[in-house]
């Protein structure tokens, strides 16, 4: 069988497979961060009240973590999501 010339050595493509989870990781990795930021300036700045809440509540952990973990995780979700969106598409031999 003929190899087109656009198609990638097995090497090749695992170097590409390696690069994509890396740049996928790297934006979901981002998107946490910013997920718990924004968790932590709502609980700091006291935004309905929920900073005041967690003081005086027995436990305050878990209530954090209930509001920071779902927050990091739809930011990195969104942010992986944007950036596959806006990735240029060129296919590696074209480089």
């Amino acid at each position: 069988m003929l190899r087109n010339r656009d198609d990638l050595t097995p090497e090749e493509a695992r170097q590409d497979h390696r690069d994509m989870l890396r740049f996928l990781a790297m934006n979901a990795t981002g998107g946490a961060g910013l997920g718990f930021a924004v968790s932590g300036l709502i609980l700091w700045l006291d935004l309905g009240g929920l900073g005041s809440l967690l003081s005086r509540a027995a436990n305050p952990l878990l209530p954090a973590l209930m509001i920071s973990i779902p927050m990091a995780l739809t930011f990195a979700a969104a942010m992986v999501a944007s950036a596959v969106m806006l990735m240029p598409y060129k296919k590696k031999k074209q480089l």
